[in-house]
């Protein structure tokens, strides 16, 4: 099964679509990790801040970096999607070149691995 040129056509639109709101998490994700932890917390005063609330600040900002490294890891697979679509690519496991399934291109647009392969993938970790 390949897909039609309007199938084709929505996918791309529905990757450009994630692609912004990737790129917008990413950008506020950002913003936050970039706050001092007293701009984060909202506490203008001049008194020092505690260990403990220095700990705590120290660990929302890892998670912050987790979260946008996630976030940047699916919006380059977005991109690799896009660019498959311009290679006529898109919908085609990228491991054993079989049809990928509509249904896991509807639920998964961005994939690149048909779900057996995906198994597999996930089996060997």
């Amino acid at each position: 099964m390949s897909l039609s040129k309007q199938q084709i056509k929505q996918f791309k639109q529905l990757l450009l679509q994630e692609r912004a709101k990737f790129a917008g998490e990413i950008r506020t994700l950002a913003q936050e990790a970039s706050k001092n932890p007293r701009e984060a917390s909202g506490d203008l005063s001049s008194y020092p801040v505690h260990m403990a609330d220095m700990s705590a600040d120290t660990s929302e900002r890892e998670l912050v970096s987790n979260l946008a490294s996630n976030e940047q890891a699916v919006l380059y697979q977005i991109e690799d999607a896009l660019k498959r679509i311009d290679e006529g690519t898109y919908g085609v496991c990228q491991q054993c070149q079989k049809p990928i399934a509509l249904s896991r291109l509807r639920a998964v647009s961005y994939t690149s691995l048909c779900i057996g392969c995906q198994r597999t993938k996930e089996q060997k970790k």
